[in-house]
């Protein structure tokens, strides 16, 4: 044996021993975790109040009934399990009934124990916010049932078997409740610190921006609520105060609660006595409310109009003006060659209009976010600069088409490979912002199917295009062994 051999067949046993198997599920298939619910993931479970949460719409059940039963958060995740289990015995690794898919894309039917359907899980890694499931009731299911649910934000931020509600049997003496879920609502004292001082900083640092002809205001309320009381429950905190409807301070007296406003509902962490920002797009009603007004069921949106339309002309600009543009002034030039459109060729005329309108569509669709925004935002990631970077291209394509040499000018080589060059990198950063525009929170598109249909897309473009160059070029060859043939016969 060779001296390298030996330490190398030393090296490779190190390593076969001490390598320890690491298992990412991606795709879902968790049934060998079914009993602990423990990803195979680097790292522990999270020890932090978690984001997430599950909720059923029946708190009782019969055999053979159906309840729903959602996994939601304030902020996104890549993957979850989701179980129900006997409530009187939780560290069980027994599932209790199985489950329907209502949205076969995202989610899969596990088997668990051998027993198939007791255990939904993801079927992709993609981002999701809110996950909905049929629990189906067997007829020998035990009077109480809790669900169940590990949750993984990312690879290694994931939290472990999370309990959810527990619902129970028609007629079933309910289980007793532990006062560290469902505590009752406890007046704010010196004592609780670190609670009271979350829930005073969101009543009394209260922060209200109203679509009036006023600015964002600090309120200081502190001096006009009473009965302030706070709960905490499953990780999630609930304050309760109540305020008179016209203020006494000066300051607030604007914001008197009988006259009509716009109603935000955001939702955030709270943690050591401060409150996070809402990593979600606040729901906005879709008019004007009066708070003291008898109850009503509002309507509401995540997703402002004016970043819609963003994103309407952005798509129009470069998945057809664009494209059609560029389609045009790539293969149509030898076509109408003895027309002319108001003195011009036809194929520069389209092919100029095009491109004015592309121009024109990404400036109007540029500035929509700074309206809304009121400046630059800071938390949309590297969408906006690729966003800059697609306008400033996009203004240099005309300034630079304004100034090109004639068509026998020697330096018009260079106007043409600049000028295409440019454009394609234009398209290119611009195909890269919507890719990134759509996962936004703000919008809150269907994943993983607005992403598939704008991959299809840009693949259906780039199919055509290398399909002309590719019957361009074939033309050219038939051409050259046409004229190779002629001179051997020559």
């Amino acid at each position: 044996m060779s001296p390298v051999a030996v330490p190398c067949l030393l090296l490779i046993s190190i390593l076969g021993f001490q390598c320890v198997p690491i298992f990412c599920y991606s795709n879902g298939k968790v049934s060998k975790v079914c009993g602990s619910m423990v990803p195979h993931h680097s790292g522990h479970g999270q020890t932090s109040p978690s984001p997430y949460h599950l909720q059923t719409n029946t708190t009782t059940f019969s055999p053979n009934d159906r309840i729903q039963v959602i996994l939601s958060g304030s902020s996104p995740f890549e993957g979850f399990l989701l179980q129900a289990r006997d409530a009187a015995s939780p560290h069980s690794a027994a599932t209790i009934g199985t489950f329907t898919l209502t949205n076969p894309g995202m989610t899969q039917l596990l088997t668990c124990n051998s027993h198939q359907g007791s255990a939904v899980s993801h079927t992709s890694a993609v981002t999701k916010t809110e996950v909905v499931v049929i629990w189906n009731a067997p007829a020998d299911a035990p009077s109480h049932v809790q669900f169940f649910v590990s949750v993984v934000a990312h690879y290694s931020k994931f939290w472990v078997k999370l309990p959810g509600p527990i619902i129970n049997e028609h007629n079933a003496t309910p289980l007793p409740t532990q006062s560290s879920t469902t505590p009752p609502l406890i007046p704010v004292t010196t004592h609780s610190v670190l609670l009271s001082k979350s829930c005073a900083h969101v009543i009394t640092s209260l922060k209200m921006l109203v679509k009036k002809k006023v600015k964002t205001a600090s309120l200081c309320l502190q001096a006009d609520l009473s009965s302030v009381s706070w709960r905490l429950a499953d990780g999630s905190m609930q304050c309760r105060f109540s305020r008179p409807v016209k203020m006494s301070s000066p300051e607030t007296r604007r914001f008197s609660l009988d006259q009509e406003y716009f109603l935000f509902l955001a939702n955030g962490h709270a943690q050591h006595g401060k409150i996070w920002k809402h990593n979600r797009q606040p729901l906005i009603s879709t008019e004007k409310k009066l708070i003291i007004g008898p109850p009503e069921v509002l309507r509401g949106s995540r997703g402002p109009t004016l970043l819609k339309i963003h994103g309407a002309l952005m798509l129009l600009a470069w998945m057809v003006t664009g494209s059609v543009g560029t389609v045009i002034a790539s293969f149509y030039k030898p076509d109408w060659p003895r027309k002319t459109l108001f003195g011009q060729k036809v194929w520069f005329q389209l092919h100029r209009g095009l491109m004015m309108l592309t121009v024109t569509l990404t400036i109007a669709a540029f500035c929509l976010p700074f309206f809304y925004r009121k400046g630059w935002s800071k938390h949309a990631g590297v969408h906006p600069y690729l966003g800059c970077c697609v306008l400033a291209l996009s203004l240099t394509q005309p300034i630079m088409a304004a100034m090109r040499p004639s068509p026998n000018s020697r330096r018009r080589f260079f106007f043409n490979w600049a000028h295409a060059g440019v454009g394609y990198v234009a398209e290119i950063l611009a195909v890269a912002a919507m890719f990134l525009g759509i996962r936004h929170s703000s919008l809150l598109l269907p994943q993983p199917w607005t992403t598939h249909v704008l991959i299809g897309y840009v693949a259906w473009l780039a199919t055509f295009r290398l399909s002309i160059l590719a019957l361009l070029a074939l033309g050219n060859v038939g051409l050259l062994v046409t004229l190779l043939i002629a001179i051997v016969e020559i």
